[in-house]
């Protein structure tokens, strides 16, 4: 079979004179014309992301890109990115191509390609280098004879110490010279033209010229013709190689140098010899720099001067024509000599193939053979023949992480091996052989219009220190079909180089694949079977295992027989791990089948001696006790089932059935014991065993009995049955029979041997029962394990009750430890209920969404004694309560009878009165469960500590509600004060620190980028978080006053919740907090006032300059210290810098009063700044009279009469408010566009002193110039009401008075 598989179908080889020739039905020959691809010349990308296909002068580029078929699928395919015209010179064609790929710099490359540079030889002897775009980064004329072929080299990884650094760099072959370019030189030459042209296209300027290329060129000589080229790199000969060639070439006498040199190795094929070996000793010639002919285009957009045709450069294409038929310098080549061939004279090479390892060569010739050189020999150690226009390609392998570095010793180095691929088209059939006299490992049929595309090498720019941590690309050999427009890539294997077909692990590597394709049929048995080497049988048997479609009754039969076939064999001559395994893993099987079967006979749980034990311990008490929990355990499943729809997959769903290699994969069998082998929170073999004995489809007695006779321990089967119980709760709550049946498990394994100890102490605390209330109180399926608890509590009852019995034999009811326990844990269950029921209540649309919170008598005992009060301010946070409607709700928990009473809802509001009804019950009997862990008092300063942590993950969304939540909702007044403490020391001193500071160094408002850069908010948030600041401390000057007068609270717990360890409470942190100072406390808030105010009406200030340098040292100390504070007057400096800022804040206020008036909704209402001023004022020193005079001006400035006359008192001055109505009527009669003639002539009538006076007056310095003419006649009979008579002015408001009026009377 074997054979059959590698053999090949050679009907339809066809003529070797004329391949193209073909017979039809009627014997007559017909000539099919060849494919246009075998006149191309085609090159791929090592990365296998690009292709180029060029003929005469046209070139197509293609791309890979993804794309998706009509069956939905994600696949890779190459579409033309680029095509057009590269030839640039009269008559000239190309006549190779190669891609190669750029490296990228970026420290988090991994080894993906910056770019691909395309490089293109052309008959006139230009080599030009093309981006993936077609645009044309330089041109370089080597040589003025066609380019024969273009080849690179890339930097490869040593697999050895000591091995020399190959230098990489692209080599191009004329009819008798060969050039190399440097590796390094060239990389950097094109990124830096690939940078200009980017930089010229976008900026439409010109380019500067690259720095030279840097190449060596050697005429190569002794050779009739040269076809073709590989650079095998730098070698050096050992000492030996060396005396024998200083003997060849110079006779006896011959002087030796100490050291061999370094040589550049080069083999040619062609004729005159057959194949030539040249070398070039390092440093004997110098490298050449080249005058790079560079053209780049400036502009792109237009299409006669793209890559297809020309390219603009330093003059117009009018005046280059000249220079561009002047070909420029060629720089001559040095001879080098060949110094072996394989002389043949009727044999021509066509091709030469290197390896990736540089130790081998394939090469091909005219007479249809393939022949294999030894590189460092210079020998041919293997010939095909048959291959006529054959295509070669070499793959690489190495070997898999295996035996060899898992050895005992120093881990051995990994080997490698190398196929050589061979395409023959006129035979349509790809081979791959072994190298060096290795078999052919694989054959295939392909079409005869193929290419064999090989790169050979790898990205250039890589060296040994950017190339640590890359995942170099390997190189691969691909055939391109362009019938199909497929391109397969060749992958072989490592095991296939270990030996020949004889060899036992290849044969059982074979087997093993084969193996795989027939695990439906019987045929796997027999294979398996064949397979000889223990480690492989023992591979193929778990591979077969864990196929998901191989029945269950075909796996059991395969065990059976294999372990019965090594039972047979030598005990000695047997592995102990293969025995081992076949006996575990068909107990599992034997297990799986029976449980299986039981499932699947449908029989119901009717074991009669069972039925009254499970009917009797589940009515009385454990009946009162699950009617006293119903209503809660019915409003859970209404709110957990009418939950978020969520994504799930069949496969994870636990109705699904649990297929063998999954069971398999979950239990492991060690001698008699069977157990599980991963412990997770919910197994699909709990679910396998057990739901149906819980859902009453299933025999019970059976299912525990077959358990039980595998040798599971219960401890185990309690686990599993705990698992699938809590974690299918939703399906549990709604069969009401499974808890019937749940007693009836938990009996019957509890009666198991080695579950409940017979000599165990009632006085003790049982370890089973103590699994139980482990599973339960870790659960946050909270109804499911209340459920348990309490089907449990009765069951360790009954079990108690007849351990008594048989002990004391009294009548007695026997009381223990045990009981006391679960009558705990079922208490504190059903207050986690209650609790979670509340936190399923879904938000209110339009609030921010997020998980349901999950809560487990664990999680709480472990939360600390707030950890209650945390979850429910959690809750009240998600829900968006206001603090009065949970103030209201609160009080009503002393009132629970009262709300149980349904009200009657109005008339379209009854489902949404029922919705909050039920919503304050619950929040209601939340608090009546926990009547000390959730006090209002403790209760509110969780909801405002919740708040202030949500408005720290996002300040600008989450500040809009911490005023609403702030602490004054507090009854107490010390955890008022204390709170209020703890939330500006942890939270807002940080802020308020930043914002101070940032405010003080820019000396202004900042901008909203800056705030978010420099203190991690807008502007406008950090202007409400500034009066949050100020509301906090003016809280916490108002409670500091009543906190020695009131005895700090008592924090309590619940008595069952007694036993909580975790962090501290926030009121046990808060009440931990020293007492503040009361002068600190303020010289904050003075700090805080100033700084909202300079944020909210944008003024230039910097705060800390109206402060001395006593205030300036007290700023952001702690609040319990004792500090230096400013004292007696103020520096009349100082006071002038308040009073000046804070006559700006009332300007500023005023303004957006006149704002507020002219359109309303556009501009702030808040009228309490100017009360705020004035206080602000006497702290600072400043005289109110001043700010009360300054705000009274400027209302009547904006033109705000009616207020300046509320705030106006007898002190203010008049001559302030008659400069005012002297430039109103200034702008009424002189500086108005539109001058009537009655105010001309009023004009003239005025008197010459007051005439003279108004246009003194300058009305620019009005906010509100146009005034109607009733409010500054107002104002001015209000001036000769405050204005003495014996006032210089007096008379002058007199004449104003009379001008106004008269102005009234023409209007």
């Amino acid at each position: 079979r074997s054979e059959n598989e590698l053999a090949w179908d050679d009907s339809d080889w066809g003529s070797w004179d004329n391949p193209e020739a073909k017979e039809d039905g009627s014997g007559t020959t017909t000539v099919r014309s060849a494919p246009w691809l075998q006149d191309c010349v085609v090159s791929l990308s090592p990365c296998s992301d690009l292709m180029v296909v060029a003929k005469d002068h046209k070139a197509v580029f293609l791309s890979a890109k993804w794309r998706t078929d009509d069956g939905g699928r994600e696949e890779m395919t190459l579409a033309v990115s680029w095509s057009g015209t590269l030839s640039t010179e009269e008559g000239e064609s190309v006549s190779s191509v190669i891609c190669i790929p750029l490296a990228s710099q970026k420290r988090s490359s991994t080894g993906r390609p910056d770019w691909t540079c395309i490089v293109v030889g052309f008959s006139s002897g230009y080599v030009r280098f093309y981006t993936e775009s077609g645009v044309l980064l330089l041109a370089q004329l080597l040589n003025e004879d066609p380019v024969l072929r273009l080849k690179c080299r890339t930097y490869e990884i040593p697999r050895h110490p000591g091995v020399t650094e190959q230098l990489s760099g692209p080599g191009i072959l004329y009819p008798a010279a060969l050039v190399t370019i440097d590796g390094f030189s060239l990389f950097q030459s094109l990124r830096a033209c690939r940078n200009q042209v980017a930089r010229a296209a976008a900026a439409g300027s010109e380019v500067v010229h690259p720095p030279p290329l840097a190449y060596k060129k050697w005429g190569l000589q002794d050779m009739d013709t040269i076809v073709d080229h590989s650079s095998v790199g730098i070698m050096t000969l050992c000492v030996f190689d060396q005396m024998k060639n200083a003997s060849i070439l110079g006779g006896f006498h011959a002087s030796v140098k100490g050291s061999p040199p370094a040589m550049s190795q080069y083999i040619t094929v062609g004729g005159g010899p057959y194949t030539g070996f040249y070398y070039a000793i390092e440093g004997s010639s110098q490298p050449l720099l080249s005058h790079v002919a560079l053209a780049v285009a400036s502009k792109l957009t237009s299409a006669l001067f793209s890559a297809a045709s020309g390219w603009l450069g330093w003059k117009k294409q009018s005046e280059e024509e000249p220079t561009q038929k002047q070909k420029p310098k060629v720089e001559p080549a040095t001879p080098l000599a060949v110094r072996f061939g394989l002389p043949d004279s009727r044999r021509h090479g066509e091709f030469i193939c290197l390896s990736p390892c540089n130790t081998l060569a394939g090469v091909t010739d005219d007479f249809g053979r393939v022949t294999l050189l030894d590189v460092g020999r210079g020998i041919a150690i293997r010939m095909w023949k048959g291959y006529r226009d054959a295509q070669l390609g070499w793959v690489q392998v190495s070997e898999g992480r295996g035996e060899r570095e898992s050895s005992p010793s120093a881990p051995l180095p990994r080997r490698h091996a190398q196929f050589l691929v061979i395409y023959a088209p006129r035979r349509g059939i790809l081979e791959v052989w072994g190298t060096q006299q290795g078999p052919r490992v694989g054959a295939f049929t392909v079409g005869k219009h193929c290419r064999l595309l090989y790169a050979g090498y790898r990205l250039m720019g890589v060296n040994s220190v950017t190339s640590q941590g890359w995942l170099l690309h390997t190189q691969q050999v691909c055939l391109f079909d362009p019938a199909t427009g497929v391109l397969r890539t060749v992958t072989v294997p490592f095991h296939l180089a270990l030996s020949d077909k004889k060899s036992e692990r290849a044969k059982d590597m074979h087997l093993l694949k084969r193996l795989t394709t027939l695990l439906k049929s019987r045929e796997a048995q027999s294979v398996l079977l064949d397979i000889k080497h223990p480690a492989v049988k023992k591979q193929a048997l778990e591979s077969l295992l864990a196929n998901k479609n191989a029945p269950v009754s075909c796996l059991t039969n395969i065990t059976r027989v294999l372990l019965a076939s090594l039972k047979g064999q030598d005990p000695e001559a047997v592995d102990e791990g293969l025995f081992q395994l076949c006996s575990s893993q068909l107990k599992l099987l034997q297990l799986y089948t029976d449980i299986q079967q039981l499932h699947s006979t449908g029989e119901a749980t009717t074991d009669t001696h069972t039925e009254p034990v499970s009917t009797t311990n589940t009515t009385g008490c454990t009946a009162e006790e699950l009617a006293r929990v119903s209503p809660t355990l019915q409003r859970y499943a209404e709110l957990t089932s009418g939950s978020r729809p969520s994504v799930s997959f069949a496969l994870d769903s636990p109705d699904a059935s649990l297929p063998v290699r999954g069971f398999l994969s979950q239990m492991e069998c060690e001698g008699e014991e069977i157990r599980r082998l991963v412990c997770v929170c919910f197994s699909p073999v709990g679910s396998f065993l057990f739901w149906g004995c819980l859902t009453g489809q299933s025999p019970l007695q059976k299912v525990c009995n077959t358990l039980q006779k595998t040798g599971i321990s219960p401890q185990q089967l309690l686990s599993l049955l705990l698992s699938v119980w809590l974690h299918r709760e939703k399906e549990v709550l709604k069969k009401t029979e499974a808890v019937r049946h749940l007693h009836t498990l938990l009996t019957a394994l509890s009666s198991m041997k080695g579950a409940v100890e017979e000599s165990w102490d009632m006085q003790c605390v049982s370890p089973w029962w103590q699994q139980v209330r482990s599973a339960c109180v870790q659960s946050h399926s909270s109804a499911a394990a209340l459920l348990a608890a309490i089907v449990a509590h009765r069951a360790a009852k009954a079990n108690i009750t007849i351990l008594a019995e048989t002990k004391f034999q009294s009548e007695w009811e026997a009381v223990s430890l045990e009981l006391e326990q679960w009558a705990v844990c079922v208490r504190q269950l059903e207050d986690v209920l209650s609790l979670q029921t509340l936190l399923c209540v879904p938000p209110p649309q339009g609030t921010p969404g997020s998980a349901t919170p999950h809560c487990s008598v664990k999680a709480l005992l472990e939360g600390g004694r707030g950890g209650i009060a945390d979850s429910v301010a959690k809750w009240v946070f998600r829900q968006d309560l206001a603090p009065e409607r949970l103030k209201d709700m609160l009080q009503r928990r002393g009132e629970a009878e009262s709300t149980e009473q349904p009200s009657q809802p109005e008339q379209g509001k009854g489902e949404k009165s029922q919705e909050d009804a039920a919503f304050n019950r619950l929040l209601v009997s939340v608090c009546q469960r926990f009547p000390d862990s959730l006090s209002p008092d403790l209760l509110f300063a969780h909801c405002c500590w919740e708040y202030v942590v949500q408005w720290n993950k996002d300040p600008e969304v989450g500040l809009r509600t911490v005023p609403a939540h702030r602490p004054s909702h507090l009854t107490h007044s010390h955890l008022y004060t204390q709170t209020s403490i703890h939330i500006y020391i942890h939270t807002h001193i940080y802020t308020h620190r930043h914002a101070h500071t940032y405010t003080s160094t820019v000396g202004k408002a900042p901008k909203d980028r800056l705030c978010r850069r420099d203190v991690g908010m807008g502007d406008c948030a950090m202007t409400s978080f500034l009066g949050s600041c100020v509301q906090l401390l003016q809280i916490l000057m108002e409670a500091d006053s009543g906190v020695e007068e009131v005895t700090p609270p008592e924090l309590c717990v619940e008595e069952v919740w007694g036993g909580a360890e975790g962090p501290a409470s926030l009121a046990e942190l808060a009440l931990e907090q020293k007492g503040v100072h009361y002068p600190l406390v303020q010289h904050h808030y003075l700090l805080a006032s100033l700084l909202h105010t300079a944020m909210t009406f944008s003024l230039r200030v910097k705060p800390l300059s109206l402060f001395d340098s006593k205030g300036k040292n007290a700023f952001f100390r702690e609040l319990s210290s004792i500090q230096l504070m400013p004292s007696g007057d103020m520096d009349p400096g100082l006071v002038s810098l308040r009073q000046e800022f804070l006559l700006r804040v009332l300007t500023g206020w005023v303004t957006t009063q006149r704002v507020a008036v002219e359109g309303p909704g556009s501009g702030s209402g808040d009228k309490t700044w100017p009360s705020l001023c004035l206080d602000l004022g006497l702290l600072l020193q400043v005289n109110p009279d001043i700010l009360r005079r300054h705000l009274v001006c400027e209302l009547y400035n904006q033109g705000l009469d009616p207020r300046a006359e509320q705030v106006e008192d007898k002190d203010v001055l008049g001559s302030q408010l008659l400069v005012l109505t002297g430039q109103r009527l200034s702008y009424s009669l002189l500086h108005t566009q539109t001058q009537t003639r009655p105010a001309m002539e009023l004009l003239a009538r005025l008197p010459p002193t007051l005439c003279t006076w108004l246009k003194a007056m300058d009305p620019s310095e009005l906010g509100c110039p146009s005034v109607p003419l009733s409010q500054t006649s107002r104002l001015v009979s209000r001036l000769i009401e405050i204005l003495p008579e014996n006032h210089g002015q007096y008379s002058l408001a007199l004449h104003l008075l009379e001008a106004v009026e008269d102005l009234q009377r023409e209007d």
